[in-house]
């Protein structure tokens, strides 16, 4: 092979956008036809599930759903890409699936997709950006809704607190006797749930909530994301948005760690960051004093970020390259691996869960409730790595709830408007088993330390990734 000179690196630029123009291009033109499933007959057929989204999560979906044939007999796969519906069809065994091709952002292709297979719910793999157009497609449709995480409507930014748009047409799902069940992920999720479970049984005042999300696992590849790679990076490069004595506060990205103990992983450190669920929950819980998400990251995650964030490679922002508009981050998002070709590869484990502090029948109490997920058993069970695999169970179940008739009311529910009883008894028999523990303490804290109880967290300064981080 001969080395890349700079001429071959300006084709190789040239061809893997061109690439993405294409695609773009296809969506425009063919996208927003009506779309079709690739079955027997071509016929209307009812369908009890579709699953919009043909990436890990999407993958692991459908496993978990061919696994509960007393909800889901009939069932549908849709992505943009058909080929890599078929593939995962073909990889299941089981061609009684029906495949489709559908453009997530196009209403009007969702819409016909919808009137054709007349899904009874929709569960929406797709990405954050999708929720809205799939979301306003179910309810010309008539069809109930699950998703796994908050709206992206920009697609140029990270958008803090962005409930709002989704929560917008609850008057209409209402109206049209319909459910939408919002963030029924993990982290995201059941993240939720485990604080309404608190709250139910465990405490009479929460003063604090620190969700912990510990991916100890290793996919052997230099750099990679999980997920989607734009939203991924987005989110972490936002300044750190936590709740604090009744105000939103923020320090800079990845200015604030801690050192923590995790059953089945070990020592991490962690890093402060928002996540969307506190938008919601910093509202629900009584007597709250503080709420704030870590994750941990490792040192090559951190220091590759460091570079291409340096480089310019981390915006959003249209750059101009030989007359075509060029989004950095969405070009480097088109260089990585997929996150879904991660699995097979993925060695060791998760532990994510909420570790609460606050008083019960007038004592002081801590509590840790979370789940380990090994990546090479869910691989196994779902060809998907865990981070994949702990949000599409969630969202499988949450599907089956709204089939079972267990969501009475029609409307938009949050995970923590439900009955946590109900999750908590499903997640154990369906691959998400859940522990507690009295015991949870923060370790020794090495460097920064979050601001104490009532102390300001300090204005954000510039993003990016900072050398005392590391």
């Amino acid at each position: 092979m001969k080395p890349a000179s700079p001429g071959n690196g300006g084709v190789l630029f040239s061809l893997v956008w061109g690439s993405l123009l294409n695609l773009d291009q296809e969506a425009a033109s063919a996208g927003c036809r009506t779309a079709g499933c690739t079955t027997d007959s071509s016929k209307e057929k009812m369908t009890d599930i579709l699953i919009i989204g043909a990436g890990g999560v999407g993958r692991a979906a459908l496993y978990k759903c061919l696994g509960l044939p007393e909800y889901f007999r009939e069932i549908c796969l849709a992505s943009r890409s058909l080929a890599a519906c078929e593939a995962i069809r073909a990889e299941t065994g089981r061609g009684e699936v029906r495949v489709a091709r559908v453009d997530a952002s196009c209403r009007q292709d969702l819409v016909g997709l919808l009137r054709q297979c007349q899904p009874r719910v929709v569960l929406n793999a797709a990405l954050p950006r999708h929720n809205l157009p799939v979301m306003e497609a179910c309810l010309e449709a008539g069809c109930h809704y699950v998703d796994t995480s908050a709206p992206e409507p920009d697609a140029e930014g990270y958008e803090l607190f962005s409930y709002r748009h989704q929560l917008a047409l609850a008057d209409g799902f209402r109206r049209r006797s319909i459910a939408g069940l919002l963030s029924f992920g993990f982290a995201p999720g059941v993240t939720n749930i485990f604080c309404a479970y608190a709250a139910k049984h465990l405490f009479d005042e929460i003063h604090s909530v620190d969700i912990l999300d510990c991916n100890g696992g290793d996919h052997g590849r230099p750099f990679a994301t999980n997920f989607s790679s734009v939203v991924n990076i987005q989110e972490v490069l936002q300044p750190a948005v936590y709740w604090q004595n009744g105000l939103w506060r923020q320090v800079p990205a990845f200015s604030t760690h801690r050192r923590f103990s995790f059953d089945g992983i070990g020592s991490r450190r962690m890093y402060l960051i928002y996540h969307e669920e506190l938008e919601t929950l910093a509202a629900r819980l009584r007597g709250l004093r503080c709420m704030r998400f870590w994750m941990h990251f490792s040192r090559p995650y951190l220091e590759h970020l460091e570079v291409l964030h340096n480089m310019g490679l981390t915006s959003m922002k249209p750059v101009n390259f030989q007359g075509l508009p060029v989004r950095p981050l969405q070009l480097l998002g088109r260089l990585l691996p997929p996150a879904a070709e991660l699995a097979g590869n993925y060695r060791g484990r998760t532990n994510i869960g909420c570790l609460f502090h606050g008083r019960r029948q007038g004592r002081e109490k801590t509590v840790h409730i979370y789940n380990v997920c090994d990546h090479q058993a869910c691989y196994r069970e779902t060809r998907s790595h865990a981070v994949s695999y702990t949000t599409a169970v969630p969202a499988v179940l949450a599907a089956s709830l709204l089939l079972g008739g267990q969501v009475a009311a029609p409307g938009l529910y949050l995970p923590e408007d439900l009955d946590p009883d109900v999750m908590m008894g499903l997640l154990p028999r369906h691959g998400l088993p859940w522990k507690t523990s009295g015991e949870a303490a923060w370790a020794a804290a090495d460097g920064a330390v979050p601001p104490a109880a009532g102390e300001p967290g300090k204005a954000a300064g510039k993003q990016g990734v900072s050398q005392e981080a590391r």
